[in-house]
């Protein structure tokens, strides 16, 4: 804990150089970046300097009982430590504390990726659901959803669907949905009334600013083509829709519910610097730490994280082995009870790392 702390102040140093730099003052962008973060650890850093503070306090009275005084000296200096050693172990759990809440990502808009897994036809109907579950989710919090990108399937189901979230906290709540959400129920289309089980994929990623990931022009493709399916008069007219594939990492991203292929090409970047800036994150975080695949919020995609079985009306979160009865109210959006247990059960990961 206290080596994380030791960087934070180190970053906070380099940081305040920085904006103090004529070529950093010049780039209001980058100005802004380095301000920011240095603003969101500055109440966890005062804390920290409370801390070191307490212990140089608590160092020179330990000198002092070291060298000859007066008995009433040692005992107000005895007392004197006592009463130190309390305040110090009050702010190393506030510091934890804080540690624990500390995500510089939390408060980011999201990229959700939606698509249908094994199960076909099944499959696509889910994520149809899976899309209108988080959608009306997002609605009920107050936040915008955007489709960037759509691949429909028969009888309304969704192959794929690409969806940006704006809000207050976006990250913070639906960080943990990353995963294979597994379904359980008689399909529409089965006479024989047996039960299927089919999965769709999510993923979760913290959109990236310009600022956050620098895509050189020569390092992408583009490709437009002429969009397929809903989208209007223009479909299949006119060559709107954009594909931008991303040399050096091989990421393809794909965009065509808008009719301008420039707002298509502007929707594209977002995703594409969101998975690179996604991608970056995982690697760093593979590096420094093993415990990255903890019992909550892993990001594995492959992982199944949640079955919903309609024949028992129960969903099940396999993580924190949370069940609860109400399948219907949660596919009409009320996740509160499924996302506050998972909060809740990383926030105690984490403490029990530290």
């Amino acid at each position: 804990m206290f080596e994380s702390l030791s960087k934070k102040k180190e970053r906070a140093e380099e940081l305040k150089n920085l904006l103090s730099d004529h070529e950093i003052l010049k780039d209001r962008a980058l100005y802004q970046k380095y301000a920011k973060e240095l603003s969101s650890n500055s109440s966890i850093l005062q804390r920290y300097d409370d801390y070191l503070l307490c212990e140089q306090e608590k160092s020179k009275l330990e000198l002092m009982l070291n060298e000859k005084h007066e008995q009433d000296f040692i005992e107000l200096a005895k007392s004197e430590i006592c009463e130190l050693d309390s305040k110090l172990s009050n702010i190393k759990s506030e510091l934890e504390q804080m540690l624990v809440e500390d995500d510089p990502d939390a408060n980011r808009n999201v990229i959700m990726e939606i698509r249908a897994g094994t199960g076909g036809l099944e499959a696509s109907l889910f994520a149809a659901d899976l899309f209108r579950m988080y959608s009306k989710y997002a609605q009920e919090r107050g936040w915008k959803v955007d489709v960037m990108n759509t691949s429909t399937s028969e009888a309304g189901g969704i192959k794929e669907v690409v969806l940006s979230v704006e809000g207050s906290g976006v990250y913070k709540r639906f960080q943990y949905e990353s995963g294979t959400h597994r379904v359980q129920r008689v399909p529409s289309t089965e006479s024989q009334g047996r039960i299927h089980t089919s999965a769709v994929t999510v993923a979760v990623l913290p959109e990236a600013e310009e600022i956050d990931v620098n895509i050189e022009s020569k390092d992408i493709r583009v490709d437009v083509y002429r969009s397929s399916g809903h989208g209007g008069q223009s479909v299949n007219t006119t060559d709107s829709a954009v594909r931008i594939t991303h040399i050096p990492t091989d990421i393809v991203v794909t965009c065509q519910d808008e009719r301008s292929q420039l707002k298509n090409k502007i929707k594209a970047m977002k995703v594409l610097r969101s998975r690179i800036f996604d991608k970056v994150r995982q690697e760093y975080a593979n590096k420094i730490s093993k415990n990255r695949k903890s019992q909550v919020g892993s990001g594995d995609r492959s992982e199944k994280i949640r079955t919903y079985n309609f024949p028992d009306r129960r969903v099940t979160d396999h993580r924190i082995g949370l069940t609860i009865h109400k399948l219907e109210a949660v596919l009409q959006g009320d996740l509160e009870e499924i996302i506050t247990g998972l909060m809740v059960a990383d926030k105690k990961a984490r403490l029990e790392r530290l």
